[in-house]
């Protein structure tokens, strides 16, 4: 095939059936290009063709005869979008950035062409980068990215951006698992089971087809693994894939939550011995629990519980309905959908140490399970995650993809690569349980809680411990309170922890109860909240959030007629301040640079940036003089990125080894009659290497429990939001306008950094609201909406104005005086969504997420 690439005139072959995307990742190694989606539908593959934007993924690669091709990298970090991506931190994890980068050059010149140097609308922007999908939501910094680069404020270089990996991203260069191509590799295909529940007799096929069945030879939902087979080609262990048999006896099964509470139902795990493996939907310990067949709880969470329950027995039995609150809230499973599938690239050395390079958010926990897992030494395994292309808590434990990798790449004594696609990640990859809370809350007669009674079912599949109910003990206050937690376990794919476990639905069921106190009582929404809760870092934000425009300026609740009525709705939340106080950095000196290591991996958050920026400032260097070396075991112990750790773990370690550098540099100057800056100390100082550690806090941590070597922290941090909404009474559409978030975390390390991913934490959590529903067939349990198109997140034309407010007091004890931010952000997000939508109409929703037909149905109720 001839084809011009980047300006270079190339012959080359291509597999018949190969498309574009193939083409250019595997036969040419032009990786910026990335595969996420496989059906147009997220962007991410584009290029330019005689230029103009084509997704790849949809373009045979025999179309390409004959024309000429630019991919990311053929843009060379040159075109003035590239240098509005980088200095607006238009990007988080990086792995969609290339294909937004590709159609928003297009537009850029085609506007500019035709408009000259003014700047495009939202609407404008919008409708050019439809198509295209950004699960980190940095669609803010993307919308000011884009009006920049058409107005020319970005013709020439810029300074350096607040994301240190930013250009590396944005030219297609960083590079993430699914790009590594050693020589010689193998593709992976996972074999999974086509049944809910059965026993496997027996697994045929390829000779070096490897078993990944349990000891017990069960499988226990549609999609589960059960054999990996590799071959050269992704094509050909496809359909060395197609060639296993498996010969099942199969099972009873229950896949509808409702039906498998009942007595009759087949038991998921029949046997104590098979309910200590299951998995887990949340992070930490699995609290232990009774079982009662498929119904796993109560995990009780009370305070004086039997006093709160007697209080609204009573108050029910009196027919209290202006103190007495009650409600069921649900909500459907959400899928993390990062757009970096899970994926591993495995391979042993002739010594027996196993090398991975994993997409993970937890790569020195991977690394020891691996070691485990593999009966090696620890220091026998060697982990990499240079880039992740996000996670959001699905990528923390030894998954699959790992496993099959590593015993794929020892039977065939070669690299060995398995990367899930996007029907297995949406199957198989993770998601948020979906629950029923049923509540109660009751307020005395001056309007103080005075009791509160909380039940939530969570449904994860297979797994358990999903904590939704006792994260309402830590906030409004010490009113009496029964919180009780239940898993209900059905034959169907396993949850993990999504960002902010158990927080959105507590918030969900929670705030709109809140929320409907107030309106009975009269009171003003955010006036009640400040009322009860008694956090000094949330009443501030109610302070701040009452005087907004956006609230003071709402329709009173249910006051509008007419097809399109607007409603303001609040929500707040909180989260637990964790930490790694074994985390460390280390510095060495190397060619005059100082260089920072340490065992953690950054996956969009910015850990990188962080590390160096704390450093730059600490030592007096220019940007340049810093480099950030993490993402690889072998180093010193960094934290997992999940719980909101990373940041207030990292910083302070950092801080800390460079303050220790001075004192060698400080150390070593009189020997060499040398003094002054650091700069010039570090010409001389070739290989010098300290290493800095977390300090503990000043009033030590609330609690000595560790989970796993993290620590719950003294503190909560603490969200307030405020949304504005618009309803389609005709068509039943919800469209979020505004949002106001007020974040109280302490300080910002990287106030750029902070504001995306709050923005993103936003943007899911309207995703949560609105759009997300995993659909499982009832009968089979097999996953129906496993493609982008029926699972469906949020895009840039969704996507509000959003105004992020922090405030920065209230943990000066701790080391640094910042905690992490990452989780509180979209906790109250959907509940805010539902308070304005029943401000709006007067319906409340009840059911997570708030689709036409369901508002149409509750309106006309």
């Amino acid at each position: 095939m001839d084809v011009t690439v980047n300006g270079s005139a190339r012959q080359v072959g291509s597999e018949p059936d190969a498309t574009a995307v193939q083409f250019l990742r595997e036969t040419l190694g032009l990786t910026g290009t990335k595969l996420v989606c496989g059906a147009g539908v997220c962007g991410a593959c584009t290029v330019h063709v005689d230029g103009v934007p084509k997704v790849a993924c949809l373009t045979p690669a025999a179309a390409l005869e004959g024309t000429s091709v630019t991919t990311v990298e053929g843009l060379r970090g040159k075109h003035p979008v590239q240098r509005a991506f980088a200095a607006h931190d238009a990007l988080q994890c990086g792995y969609c950035t290339p294909g937004f980068v590709m159609e928003a050059s297009s537009f850029v010149d085609r506007w500019r062409a035709e408009h000259g140097d003014t700047a495009p609308s939202r609407a404008d922007i919008a409708a050019a980068l439809a198509g295209h999908l950004c699960r980190c939501g940095a669609y803010e910094g993307i919308y000011a990215a884009v009006a920049a680069a058409c107005a020319g404020a970005h013709d020439t270089d810029d300074a350096p951006p607040p994301r240190v990996e930013a250009m590396q991203k944005i030219t297609g260069q960083a590079l993430y698992t699914t790009d590594v191509h050693p020589d010689g590799l193998l593709d992976g295909v996972i074999v999974r089971s086509r049944h809910a529940h059965a026993r496997v007799r027996s697994v045929t096929g390829d000779d070096k087809l490897v078993d990944l069945l349990p000891g017990d030879r069960t499988v226990r939902y549609v999609g589960q693994p059960i054999a990996a087979v590799a071959a050269e080609t992704l094509a050909a262990s496809e359909a060395a894939a197609e060639r296993v048999q498996v010969e099942y006896e199969v099972l009873p099964a229950a896949v509808d939550p409702d039906l498998a509470e009942l007595p009759d139902s087949p038991v998921v795990y029949p046997t104590k011995e098979e309910r200590k493996q299951a998995p887990a939907s949340a992070e930490g310990l699995v609290i232990p629990a009774k079982w009662n067949g498929n119904v796993r709880g109560p995990v009780r969470m009370n305070w004086r519980g039997g006093l709160a329950l007697k209080r609204i027995e009573q108050a029910r039995a009196q027919g209290e309905s202006r103190r007495l609150v009650e409600a069921t809230f649900t909500a459907e499973p959400q899928v993390h959908t990062p757009l970096e599938p899970h994926a591993c690239l495995a391979s042993w050395d002739s010594g027996g140490d196993l090398h991975l390079w994993v997409s993970t958010q937890a790569l020195a926990e991977v690394a020891e399970r691996a070691a485990e897992r593999f009966r090696l030494r620890p220091e026998q395994v060697h982990a990499s995650a240079v880039h992740v292309g996000g996670g959001f808590g699905s990528k923390l434990s030894l998954t699959s993809d790992v496993v099959a990798a590593a015993e794929l790449a020892r039977v065939h004594a070669a690299p060995v690569r398995v990367v899930l696609n996007r029907a297995e990640e949406l199957t198989d990859g993770g998601h948020r349980p979906g629950t029923r809370a049923d509540i109660a809350m009751l307020t005395d007669d001056d309007g103080n809680l005075a009791a509160l009674t909380l039940d939530v079912h969570g449904d994860g599949g297979v797994s358990v411990g999903s904590g939704v109910a006792s994260l309402a003990r830590f906030i409004y206050g010490n009113a009496p309170r029964r919180l009780r937690d239940f898993d209900i376990v059905t034959h169907r794919p396993p949850a993990t922890p999504f960002r902010g476990p158990g927080g959105p639905p507590m918030a969900w069921a929670l705030e709109q109860t809140v929320d409907e106190t107030a309106h009975r009582r009269g009171e003003d929404p955010i006036a009640l909240r400040r009322r009860w809760d008694g956090n000094s870092k949330r009443r501030a934000l109610y302070d701040v959030a009452a005087a907004l425009p956006l609230w003071r300026q709402r329709p009173a609740a249910g006051s509008q007629t007419g097809r399109f009525r607007r409603g303001v709705g609040v929500a707040a939340a909180n989260w637990m301040y964790f930490l790694d106080p074994g985390t460390q950095v280390e510095l060495t000196v190397e060619e005059g640079i100082v260089v920072a290591r340490t065992a953690t991996q950054d996956m969009g958050q910015g850990a990188r940036s962080v590390i160096a920026d704390v450093i730059a400032a600490e030592l007096g260097l220019a940007p340049d003089r810093v480099r950030v070396d993490i993402g690889r075991t072998g180093t010193v112990h960094g934290p997992t990125s999940g719980g909101s750790r990373t940041t207030t773990s990292i910083a302070p370690a950092a801080r800390d080894a460079a303050a220790r550098l001075r004192s060698a540099l400080a150390a070593k100057a009189p020997r060499h009659g040398t003094g002054g800056a650091v700069e010039k100390l570090l010409a001389d100082a070739e290989g010098l290497r300290v290493v800095g550690k977390r300090r503990r806090d000043r009033l030590g941590y609330a609690a000595p429990v560790r989970v796993g070597g993290v620590i719950i922290g003294r503190g909560f941090t603490g969200a307030v939001h405020v949304t504005e909404v618009e309803v389609d009474t005709r068509l039943g559409h919800t469209r979020v306008t505004r949002v106001w978030g007020g974040i109280a975390a302490g300080r910002l390390y990287s106030p750029a950094l902070a504001l995306g991913q709050c923005q993103g934490g936003v943007i899911q959590g309207i995703g949560y609201a609105l759009y997300e529903e995993r659909v499982t067939d009832p009968l089979t349990g097999v996953v129906l909406s496993d493609n982008l198109e029926d699972y469906r997140i949020p895009g840039i034309g969704d996507i509000p104005e959003i105004d992020i407010h922090f405030h920065e007091e209230g943990f000066d004890h701790v080391d640094g005086g910042g905690v992490g931010l990452g989780e509180v952000c979209t906790l109250p997000v959907a509940a805010s969504v539902g308070n304005a939508v029943h401000a709006a109409t007067g319906w409340r929703p009840h059911h997570l997420p708030i689709r036409p037909d369901r508002l149409l149905e509750g309106l006309r109720a």
